[in-house]
């Protein structure tokens, strides 16, 4: 299933968050050293049990390091979303685990 949301309602973070969990993107989930789990039921994945089907950059207006990056993120039992910075301030958890997912895409 494709993450998608309305152009309109992609200007904020907060905005793009909330256009997910309607459509049924409503799990959290944090980056470990084992893999990424879900904070909704402590599941823990593999980079080769997700798909990254979309994925959003935001940039802060008023401080540069104030960069994050939103991925959408289905497994075979879940949807949700991770945020990360990106830049210097970004966790290596997540930059590993990324980087190890071979299935991502950038929806238009």
């Amino acid at each position: 299933m494709e993450a998608i949301i309305e152009k309109e309602n992609m200007n904020t973070q907060v905005s793009c968050l909330n256009s997910l969990v309607k459509s049924g993107y409503n799990v959290q989930f944090a980056a470990t050293e084992k893999g990424l789990i879900s904070l909704a039921t402590n599941k823990n994945y593999q980079p080769d049990e997700v798909r990254i089907v979309n994925f959003f950059r935001f940039e802060g207006e008023s401080d540069p390091a104030d960069n994050s990056i939103l991925y959408v993120i289905e497994t075979a039992t879940e949807k949700g979303t991770l945020t990360d910075s990106y830049g210097a301030n970004n966790d290596d958890n997540v930059t590993k685990f990324i980087r190890e997912v071979e299935d991502i895409h950038k929806r238009v």
